[in-house]
């Protein structure tokens, strides 16, 4: 009884129905920013060997919900990111932009380095062994690396959203949900079609710029983004069904 007594004052948006249109509004919008992470997170641990990549999705997607739900807890320190620390070349730089330059930065500075050993042949028989050894915690390291920059950017837009803790609370562990269900079947998608890594380290190098363009305080519209990663996932999956045909024209023939 004193547990309901407890939670009531936190959850008395069940009877409002524009409260439930915002909670669906910040699911759909927290699971589509999920979409990022979680191909970074597909990319890397595919890179592992099979036995442990299971393992290490689930553990960099679980790192990712305690992440988010501890910066939740302490949302009046994250509202305080925004706010300016210095000023260069005309721009107020919070915490919040310099952690999203130094967060693009990185996925640039990754997809690029993937895109290089995909594209040298010779170059990725080099370094093959040495990507084949990454390790599982070297993995989850550079899993929290990101998790931390889209958890603060995944924060700041949930409380721009509403005012209920609560509704924050659900929206990422639903979201995160998603992730956990998702991140498999995506993983062994990209593993499965060679052409989609590169399609897919492209997109990661879109969204490592954007990043960067955000934190330096030119905003891109997120639905620009996601038409063109929707439109490239468009293409590619017809040329995917022209290849499977023509596969399937070249063994008829024979």
């Amino acid at each position: 009884m004193q547990l309901v007594e407890f939670l009531a004052p936190h959850f008395h948006f069940v009877s409002d129905p524009t409260a439930w249109v915002a909670l669906l509004t910040l699911v759909v919008l927290e699971v589509v920013l999920g979409i990022d992470n979680l191909i970074f997170i597909s990319i890397l641990t595919n890179k592992l060997p099979e036995a442990q990549r299971a393992r290490a999705r689930r553990l960099g997607i679980s790192a990712a919900l305690i992440m988010r739900l501890v910066l939740l807890a302490t949302i009046s320190i994250i509202v305080q990111l925004t706010a300016p620390v210095f000023t260069a070349f005309g721009h107020g730089f919070s915490w919040r932009d310099l952690i999203l330059i130094a967060g693009g930065l990185f996925l640039v500075w990754k997809a690029t380095k993937e895109i290089h050993h995909t594209v040298d042949p010779q170059d990725h028989q080099d370094t093959m062994v040495g990507t084949l050894q990454m390790s599982l915690a070297g993995a989850i390291f550079q899993i929290l690396l990101l998790d931390l920059v889209f958890s603060i950017d995944s924060i700041i837009t949930a409380v721009g959203m509403t005012d209920e803790i609560a509704i924050m609370y659900i929206a990422v562990i639903v979201a995160v949900s998603v992730m956990m269900l998702a991140a498999t079947p995506l993983a062994n998608f990209i593993a499965m079609n060679p052409s989609i890594v590169m399609l897919a380290l492209g997109f990661l190098l879109m969204i490592g710029m954007t990043l960067i363009a955000d934190g330096m305080g030119y905003h891109v519209p997120k639905g620009y983004i996601y038409a063109a990663m929707g439109f490239s996932a468009l293409v590619e999956g017809l040329n995917m069904l022209a290849r499977h045909r023509k596969k399937q024209g070249s063994g008829e023939g024979h």
